[in-house]
Formats: C-alpha cells, structure tokens, sequence
C-alpha cells in the first residue's frame, strides 16, 4: 500500500468519527466521562471511543498494518514495541484533550501513516473548523485540498511558541533569557494538532517542544516539511518514529531555524 492508496478513505474516516463521535461529547461531558491519567494530563469517553472507531476504520482499510493509540499506550506501554518496524498507523484521538474537556477549542485529531520509523502520510483535522492538513512524503502539503507553502509572520522579531509544561524550572529560565530581545515568546494553544497549522499559515514563526511523542508530533512535523518549512532536533537530526529523545524545534523555512537553534542551543 503507498502513502496515497487510501488518502480520501482516511479522509472521510476522521471527519465521520469528528462529527459521530468527537463533537457530540464537546461541552457535552458529565463529571464521570473526565478522568486524569496524569497531573494535567485529561482523557475523556471521548479520547477512548475516537480511538476505537479510528483505530476499526483503519484496520478496514489496511488490515495489514498496526494501529497504535495514544490511549493504548497509557493502557499498556508494550503497545509501542516495534513501533519503528513495519507499517504502522499512529492515532491522537483527540489532540489538546485539556481544551476539549474545558469546553474550549482548539482539539483535533491527528493521524500519521508510518514505514520503519519514517513517515509516509499525515492528517490533522480540526473539527470546530472543519479544516484538514494534510501530507504525503515528497507529495507536499494541503489545507482542505489547497497547497500551502509555510510563511514567516513578517515580524522582525520572529514569534515563537515556547512550550514548557515539560522542560525542568533551568531550562525555562534559560531559554527564555536566550530569546530576550532576540525572540517573541507567544502563548501556545495546547493542542499540536493547531500549533502545526500556525507554522505553516504565518501566525507563527517557530515553535519548542520538549515532549515529544510520536502521537503528537509525527504528523504535524511531516506537515510541516512538506510545506518547506522545518522539524528537527535539537542537533539537527531528523524526528522520526521510535526515537525517546527530548526536544523539538519547528520552524517555518530552514533560515529561521538554523537562526533559532544558534540562539536557543548553540
């Protein structure tokens, strides 16, 4: 199976389960149907019945891949062995759950097609907006069927995201003294399947992360390549499936990026 056998498939897949299954819980949720799996870390009924639909509808069509959930894999951490090895399905059923729960937007759903660690296809819906990203590798990248190159803001001081809930007090402070008066540190939304998208449509320059599972990040990293711009680590090295590293820099051309990791961890 390529990258493009089931694009439309998968397409229609996640906006069936968005409006079936996601959107009927938004603010719709009783005080049972929210659970903590970690200090501010929320899973909803709504997480786990996207995941099962997702995970059904993608058997279906490829049945001889894997699917790993991000609710599998708190349910059982085995689940992530071998992710890198063969075809694998990676699903965020619901990205920026925190939100979702709080009644908020932006959520989303993110889905990537992976080959030995690499990956080959990426989808990140927004359902409030209805608006789907997408990417194959070497094949671009499109928002609702539409190529889109990623952009700068324009800004002379480049607006980056910072995302700390994950990084030691140290690291805070030190890269937020590195990017005084050199960087713009803008709030994040707490959803990477919506901090991709701003990479790529000018609203924002670049972005940090410090955690870095492939559930939230596969997709929109490839998303974002595929538009020109870039995601890497730290070093410089590819972000790819399987990899337990920590930090990831996403930038909207390859200048800013070199630009930004000198200043961030040069």
């Amino acid at each position: 199976m390529t990258a493009h056998t089931h694009d439309a498939a998968v397409d229609a897949l996640i906006r069936r389960v968005a409006d079936e299954v996601v959107l009927p819980r938004f603010r719709n949720l009783a005080i049972g149907e929210i659970e903590e799996k970690a200090p501010d870390d929320l899973v909803t009924i709504a997480d786990r019945e996207s995941e099962v639909a997702l995970t059904a509808g993608l058997l279906a069509l490829d049945a001889d891949a894997r699917v790993i959930g991000e609710e599998a894999v708190a349910a059982d951490a085995s689940v992530l062995d071998g992710i890198a090895t063969g075809r694998v399905w990676i699903v965020d059923p619901i990205d920026g759950t925190n939100n979702f729960a709080s009644g908020r937007s932006p959520f989303g759903i993110m889905t990537a097609l992976v080959e030995d660690g690499v990956a080959k296809a990426a989808w990140l819906f927004d359902p409030i907006a209805a608006r789907m990203c997408h990417a194959t590798l070497g094949g671009g990248a499109t928002i609702d069927g539409v190529r889109v190159t990623a952009r700068g803001t324009g800004h002379d001081v480049p607006l980056t995201a910072l995302s700390t809930y994950f990084m030691t007090a140290d690291q805070r402070t030190d890269f937020t003294a590195r990017a005084a008066g050199t960087l713009t540190l803008v709030d994040i939304p707490r959803c990477a399947a919506e901090q991709y998208p701003r990479i790529v449509l000018g609203q924002n320059d670049a972005a940090l992360f410090e955690r870095t599972y492939p559930w939230d990040h596969i997709a929109g990293a490839l998303f974002v390549s595929e538009a020109g711009g870039v995601a890497k680590r730290p070093d410089g090295s590819a972000y790819r499936v399987g990899d337990d590293r920590r930090g990831l820099l996403v930038a909207s051309t390859p200048a800013l990026w070199d630009a930004i990791a000198a200043l961030l961890f040069g």
